[in-house]
């Protein structure tokens, strides 16, 4: 397991990071299946049809519902979904500080109460990294505590101290868990996660001493939750030169086309976020030319597809106008094509990012999707 940088274009890297399930090409954007499942009715065999190099499942939703022991008992996610390529799991930490309700924190974990059904849980390291070894992911996200972005600077870096400590026991937690006989993926790996808010000098500081910890990748957590675009690209900017330049950098939970193709610029490699998912089941679909609603009346009698020249299971076989009618009349079909087009057309994004990157245009592609993307399908 290690990750091959085939291209260099200023920050910006093409890679091959290769796991115990299968190659992933980079840079990479991963289909969002929180409980195991794209929400609006997307199967996995549709997700090979749309080509999904990964999909990433939730420690914490999996943990409160179905369990991960019965996961475990059943097999591991993999088998569980029905998924052969590879899976990352988020450890659960932002879910425990956004979700929860009632939460303590303690130097030894979190003790909050369950959004489903209000039991109490304590999630620590140990147990984040034993869930997500019990769900055999092939990448297992680093338990942290992800701070608001309006906390004082004082309780952040308490908080980013505090997420060191936290990622150096979940280490030694999966290496011991990589050992044991029972366990389903011996060759789980761990990637940490950087922290420190909007401000660059603990950013900075936190980025050095997770690199020391030598983990097969690094992930940027805690943006794009209710900072600026232009505090996110700085942060960015500032962070990734001092993280490991031979590892795959994953930008958690970010974002829009834009934000991912100045993210590739910036040197990430790895993107996850709802938007497509969200958005195509409210009938808002991307395009090169930026986004539609298709509850507009304009589209009433409009017999093209969603994008012409898109190859999508939506566009190859339905207009505009008969999934306008199905979202009116509240059929599941219309939310299904339009969660379909949204996550091909990220995933054919990143195919686009990752062909500029081969043919060294990067530069001149990124001037000229931005400039599309800006522009609005008005037509």
């Amino acid at each position: 397991m290690s990750f091959d940088i085939l291209k260099r274009e200023g920050a910006a890297k093409r890679g091959v990071f290769h796991t115990v399930h299968g190659d992933i090409q980079t840079p990479v954007f991963m289909n969002v299946g929180t409980v195991a499942a794209i929400k609006g009715a997307v199967a996995t065999t549709d997700l090979h049809d749309i080509g999904t190099q990964v999909e990433l499942s939730n420690t914490y939703h999996l943990h409160v519902r179905p369990g991960d022991k019965l996961i475990k008992e059943l097999g591991g996610l993999h088998k569980f979904m029905n998924w052969d390529r590879p899976i990352l799991t988020d450890s659960g930490g932002f879910q425990v500080f956004s979700l929860a309700g009632l939460r303590k924190i303690k130097e030894e974990g979190v003790t909050f109460h369950s959004h489903v059904d209000g039991r109490i849980i304590f999630m620590g390291p140990e147990e984040s990294m034993q869930i997500q070894s019990n769900l055999a992911s092939t990448i297992a996200m680093a338990f942290d505590e992800c701070p608001s972005s309006v906390a004082e600077k004082t309780y952040v870096k308490q908080s980013v101290e505090r997420t060191t400590r936290w990622l150096e026991r979940c280490k030694k937690e999966m290496n011991r868990l990589n050992s044991l006989p029972d366990t389903i993926n011996k060759d789980q790996m761990l990637f940490g996660i950087n922290q420190g808010g909007v401000y660059e000098d603990i950013r900075v500081e936190h980025a050095k001493i997770i690199s020391d910890f030598d983990l097969p990748g690094y992930a940027i957590g805690g943006l794009a939750v209710g900072e600026s675009h232009e505090e996110m690209y700085r942060i960015i900017e500032a962070t990734v030169p001092n993280l490991p330049s031979d590892k795959p950098v994953y930008l958690m939970g970010v974002g829009t086309p834009a934000n991912i193709v100045e993210g590739v610029y910036r040197g990430i490699d790895f993107f996850d976020c709802v938007y497509p998912s969200r958005n195509g089941r409210h009938g808002h679909l991307y395009t090169h030319h930026g986004k539609i609603n298709l509850f507009n009346v304009k589209y009433e009698r409009d017999l093209r597809p969603i994008e012409e020249g898109c190859n999508c299971p939506a566009c190859r076989n339905y207009s505009r106008a008969y999934i306008r009618h199905l979202l009116k009349a509240k059929e599941m079909l219309g939310m299904r094509l339009c969660v379909l087009h949204n996550l091909y057309f990220y995933n054919n994004l990143m195919t686009e990012i990752r062909n500029a990157l081969d043919e060294g245009r990067f530069a001149s592609f990124r001037d000229d999707i931005l400039y599309s993307l800006k522009q609005g399908d008005d037509k």
